[in-house]
C-alpha cells in the first residue's frame, strides 16, 4: 500500500519560550486530507506546537509543510498554504465583518490590488459556510463572543488554504454551531484539505480521524481516534480522571470521579 502523502512533518522540534524550553524533540508528522486533534493537559505545550507549525515562533529542528522547508519559503507563499485561527484572535472592533473576512483574501492578491469578483464569492462562500451572512454590514464590536469565533473562522476558510490549523476553534460556540464546525470540517476533508486543530474537549477530539497526545512537551501518543491504543494513551495523559466508551456508534469521554 502506497504511505500517504504528509501535509507537514516535525523533525526533533524545540520551543523556548521565555528560557523556558517548552517542547523537547518534538518528532510527529500530519497526514494530507485527514483531521487530526491535539489534546493533552493543561502546559502540555498544545498551542506551542501549533504556532510552531504555522511558523508564529521561533524554533530549532526542521519542519516540512508538502516537502518544503517551512521556514525557507517565503511569507506570502506560507500564507497561502497555511490558514491559522487562534486562541483569542484580534481584529479591530470598527471592522466591518465583510472586511474581516475579506482579510483572508489578502495571500491571493496583488499589494494594493482591489478584491476580485473571486475574492467576492469566496468571502460570501465563507460567511454563509459558518452562517454570519447576515452580520456582514454590522461591526466586529457588536458581535457576542460566539458570533465574533464564527466570523474569524469565517476568515480562515476565505484563505482557502491546503491545511487550516485551529486553537481552541469551538471556544464561545454553543453546541449546535459546534456541530456545525464538525461539519465544515468534515467538508474541508472531502477536498483534500489538512485539519489540525487542538481541542479542549476531548469528547469533540475524538470525532477526527487522527489523535495526537501531548504531556510535559512531548509526544505521548499518535494514533487513529477509534483505536483503543489511543483511548489508553489519552486516559493515561489525563490521570485516568476520564473514562472513553462507546455510545450509539461514537466516542464518549466520561468523567471519572
Amino acid at each position: 500500500m502506497k504511505a500517504p502523502l504528509m501535509a507537514l512533518r516535525v523533525h526533533d522540534v524545540h520551543v523556548a519560550l521565555s528560557g523556558q524550553e517548552v517542547l523537547h524533540g518534538i518528532n510527529v508528522s500530519f497526514a494530507t486530507g485527514r483531521w487530526t486533534s491535539i489534546v493533552g493537559p493543561n502546559g502540555a505545550g498544545k498551542s506551542t506546537l501549533l504556532k510552531a507549525l504555522a511558523g508564529l515562533l521561533p524554533f530549532t529542528g526542521r519542519i516540512f509543510l508538502f516537502d518544503q522547508a517551512l521556514m525557507a519559503m517565503d511569507r506570502k507563499q506560507r500564507a497561502q498554504q497555511l490558514s491559522w485561527l487562534g486562541q483569542n484572535e484580534t481584529a479591530s472592533d470598527d471592522l466591518r465583518v465583510w472586511d474581516v473576512v475579506m482579510l483572508g483574501r489578502m495571500p491571493h492578491q496583488a499589494w494594493l490590488a482591489a478584491p476580485s469578483t473571486q475574492d467576492h464569492a469566496v468571502v460570501e462562500t465563507a460567511l454563509q459556510a459558518t452562517q454570519a451572512w447576515d452580520w456582514r454590514e454590522r461591526s466586529l464590536g457588536q458581535l457576542s463572543g460566539g458570533e465574533r469565533q464564527r466570523v474569524l473562522l469565517a476568515r480562515a476558510l476565505a484563505v482557502q488554504a491546503q491545511v487550516m490549523l485551529m486553537d481552541e476553534p469551538l471556544a464561545n460556540l454553543d453546541p449546535p454551531h459546534q456541530v456545525d464546525w464538525l461539519e465544515q470540517v468534515r467538508c474541508l476533508t472531502a477536498q483534500n484539505t489538512t485539519v489540525i486543530s487542538v481541542l479542549h474537549e476531548v469528547g469533540m477530539a475524538l470525532h477526527a480521524d487522527d489523535m495526537v497526545v501531548m504531556q510535559a512537551g512531548r509526544i505521548a501518543h499518535q494514533g487513529a481516534c477509534a483505536d483503543a491504543a489511543t483511548h489508553r494513551a489519552v486516559e493515561a495523559v489525563f490521570d485516568k480522571r476520564i473514562a472513553i466508551h462507546p455510545l450509539d456508534g461514537q466516542w464518549v469521554a466520561v468523567p471519572k470521579l
